[in-house]
């Protein structure tokens, strides 16, 4: 085990988040499962950043994100099995043909560990409210799913990540069922919840991280020790150029040096530019709400939807959802993947740029480091891809932290 890469396989890995902590600790993918094909695009970009570093060859890397050169083209330098490990496919609908794709994959017959995250709406207290009328969400049964990766596959440990929801829903039944499930297969499990600013993220992220094992290995749950990161909203901004409403260049110099957060979480991590600083546009009336909130927010006030005045008020609901506006604070809260549809949870806190945040500040926000490109199937509109998939991702800052424990624990096996 210790003389060779420990190797895993992600499951609705969405743009790779949880995958990214796990290879900086030296784990190797053998297959990302994704059926979001934006998604996935995002996956081999970033396979290919990794292939690049390693081969001396950023610099190719740096022209794709400056524009010089086109996706296509950049693919053509990275070799077909790395490119490959990406599978365009959904769970639970193509498993036999993800199986064989997977298996054409390893030549060591081997796999040491599986991660992921299945789609989390379903447990959410924000996500469950418009799906009031699906008695039956096929969401909620997802881990069942997962299992059948775990049957084939037997790794000795992994790591299931998902909302706090998960194990109160319905009186803890799905969290029970999950249990008795794994355990059938073979696994012991525990679940502990963790928030990511604990571990170097600059962001109130409430997750549960679900760690199983193989019964006849006798593990633990293992200590993932919290740091200190003493870094706020402003030390990830800080180095960012003002942008207005609308904004869509495709890079931007760096306004300030490199500050000891950024450097010592490698957000900046080597980069030479900024990429994705990119907004979204915003009508009048939402922009007097947005100075309203920062106004509000400067004396300590969160501005409530009843508390707009009536001629610029967007929404007559004045008892549900009150904060609909909501400016980033000192510790910004959690990113969601509703920043694709709108901005208005997200006002960045400078009254002079007077708009929701960039598609890279929301990254930084997620502890995705400045070189982590995020992609689209339709180039012309690359915001709304870009959020969702921020939105729904593992911060990859917590996610490195339990895959260092997660090493020790299967190197020590």
């Amino acid at each position: 085990m210790k003389n060779r890469k420990l190797t895993y396989i992600d499951l609705f890995a969405g743009a790779g988040g949880l995958s990214e902590g796990f290879i900086r600790q030296g784990f190797k993918p053998i297959a990302h499962v994704e059926s979001d094909k934006s998604a996935c695009f995002t996956l081999k970009t970033r396979a290919a950043y990794h292939y690049l570093y390693n081969n001396n060859m950023i610099d190719t890397y740096n022209s794709y994100l400056k524009g010089e050169i086109l996706r296509d083209h950049l693919y053509s330098y990275i070799p077909e099995n790395i490119l490959n490990t990406v599978i365009n496919a959904e769970i639970g609908k193509d498993n036999e043909e993800i199986f064989k794709i997977i298996d054409d994959n390893v030549t060591n017959k081997n796999i040491d560990l599986i991660l992921g995250g299945p789609p989390c709406q379903a447990y959410s207290k924000v996500g469950r409210a418009p799906l009031k009328h699906k008695i039956n969400d096929e969401r909620k049964t997802l881990y069942i799913q997962y299992g059948r990766f775990l049957k084939k596959y037997k790794p000795g440990l992994f790591v299931f990540e998902n909302v706090p929801g998960i194990l109160t829903l319905e009186d803890g039944k799905y969290f029970k069922n999950l249990q008795k499930y794994y355990k059938r297969i073979g696994y012991w499990i525990e679940a502990k919840t963790f928030n990511a600013y604990d571990y170097g993220v600059i962001q109130n992220r409430t997750r549960v991280i679900i760690i199983g094992w193989k019964k006849e290995l006798g593990l633990t749950y293992p200590d993932i020790k919290p740091i200190v990161a003493g870094a706020f909203r402003d030390d990830i901004f800080y180095d960012l150029p003002a942008v207005k409403p609308g904004e869509s260049h495709r890079i931007h110099d760096y306004t300030r040096p490199v500050n000891q957060y950024l450097r010592q979480y490698r957000i900046r991590d080597g980069s030479l530019f900024v990429n994705q600083h990119i907004t979204r546009t915003h009508n009048e009336n939402d922009l007097n709400i947005y100075k309203l909130a920062i106004n509000e927010m400067a004396n300590g006030i969160r501005l409530k939807n009843n508390n707009i005045p009536d001629n610029i008020r967007t929404q007559k609901n004045v008892t549900d959802f009150l904060d609909r506006f909501k400016v980033v604070d000192r510790i910004p809260h959690t990113i969601i993947a509703h920043i694709a549809k709108d901005g208005h949870h997200y006002i960045h806190p400078d009254p002079e740029q007077l708009r929701s945040i960039s598609v890279r500040e929301a990254a930084r926000i997620q502890s995705f480091p400045d070189n982590y490109y995020f992609e689209g199937i339709d180039e012309k509109h690359p915001r709304t891809p870009a959020f969702k998939q921020i939105g729904n991702a593992v911060p990859p800052l917590m996610a490195e932290k339990i895959a260092e424990k997660i090493k020790e624990m299967l190197i020590n096996e």
